[in-house]
């Protein structure tokens, strides 16, 4: 979900990718717009320049400000999937984002299920909002000023604490490679502990190095270890922070994919989705192990056929 809570203005910022245009596998922050600053501080420019479309494009909304589709598609006199793919392009590259995510949205729906342009319709069954739908396009906003280096790991290091609770590096390893690395953040969590504001030591056993943990982490991981165990299942998207299989847990990790799933018992993995198959990871008695498909699979069962199975 990003390394923040989202608020009422959000950022959409697409990092380190150059495509033609976002796909459903582009990685996408949510953040808060006061700190805007500090992110887009993280994003490298590889200098990558539009094509002519798209800097046509680009320069008509610096010259007339935020525009609708329409009003581009007038003002450029490009074709509407001209401009279309252009704005793919600028929001690909960072340089333009939309009023809310309907712009988004739009650009990530495949071609075959888009609505067609200028109201022709298509005997496939389409998506009910389309990019003329999106509201207006603007560039990309950057405060003057560049953020200091140290304010910026500071910020991403209690960001990453905020979001885990615990932090250590084999699982700062499963965040975007853009961000600070570990020995930078190992720094700040050493000034950190060093104030007073954070604690450190060894909260989860099995994983080697220095461990950074919030003083209310520290009470809610000894109440859950005191927690009675109840067998309660949960299911978790494999793009969940807590798909933490293969980091804290033998084996290969699960891809950070919305499709995949990961299935908890007691905080424990005991199965996963991942490509369309299920995977078991230790044994299960037929009826958790039915159950616990399903849970996966998100099926609901009648309880007769429960019964039965």
């Amino acid at each position: 979900m990003g390394y923040e809570s989202i608020e009422v203005s959000v950022e959409a910022k697409v990092a380190h990718i150059r495509l033609s245009r976002p796909e459903r596998t582009t990685p996408i922050a949510l953040l808060g717009r006061r700190n805007l600053a500090l992110w887009t501080a993280l994003a490298a420019d590889d200098g990558a320049s539009p094509s002519p479309r798209a800097g046509q494009v680009r320069e008509f909304i610096a010259t007339h400000g935020a525009s609708f589709f329409e009003e581009i598609v007038d003002g450029t006199g490009l074709l509407r999937t001209q401009v279309e793919e252009a704005l793919g392009e600028l929001t690909a590259l960072g340089v333009v984002n939309c009023d809310g995510f309907a712009g988004l949205r739009a650009l990530l729906v495949p071609a075959d299920r888009r609505r067609a342009l200028g109201g022709h319709k298509r005997r496939r069954r389409t998506a009910l909002f389309g990019i003329e739908d999106a509201g207006r396009w603007a560039l990309a906003r950057r405060k003057s000023g560049t953020a200091g280096g140290a304010e910026v790991v500071e910020h991403v290091a209690r960001t990453l604490l905020r979001r885990y609770g615990v932090v250590f590096w084999r699982l700062v390893a499963r965040e975007a490679d853009w961000l600070p690395p570990w020995r930078e953040l190992l720094r700040t969590y050493r000034r950190l502990e060093a104030r007073g504001e954070i604690r450190g030591g060894r909260f989860v056993a099995g994983v080697s190095g220095e461990q950074y943990a919030l003083p209310e982490a520290v009470g809610s991981l000894r109440d859950v270890r005191r927690a009675e165990r109840t067998g309660a299942l949960v299911g978790l998207s494999g793009a969940d922070p807590l798909n933490l299989v293969g980091l804290l847990t033998p084996g290969g990790r699960v891809p950070a994919l919305t499709g995949n799933r990961v299935l908890y018992r007691d905080g424990v993995p005991i199965a996963l989705l991942a490509g369309g198959e299920v995977r078991f990871l230790e044994p299960l008695a037929p009826e958790v192990e039915w159950n616990a498909r399903n849970a996966l699979l998100r099926r609901q069962v009648p309880a007769v056929l429960q019964f039965l199975g």
